[in-house]
């Protein structure tokens, strides 16, 4: 499933969804680097 994540105050990053973490943030894989974040809210 594609997610998209905030990573400090102004950069974002689409990709596919990897796991949820306890603290409310998520993990998606770009190819093969990994990010961290709060996830985007749906309208």
């Amino acid at each position: 499933m594609l997610r998209t994540i905030t990573l400090g105050s102004c950069v974002s990053v689409q990709g596919t969804f990897v796991e949820a973490m306890p603290d409310g943030r998520i993990t998606v894989k770009v190819d093969s680097t990994t990010y961290s974040g709060v996830p985007v809210c749906k309208k």
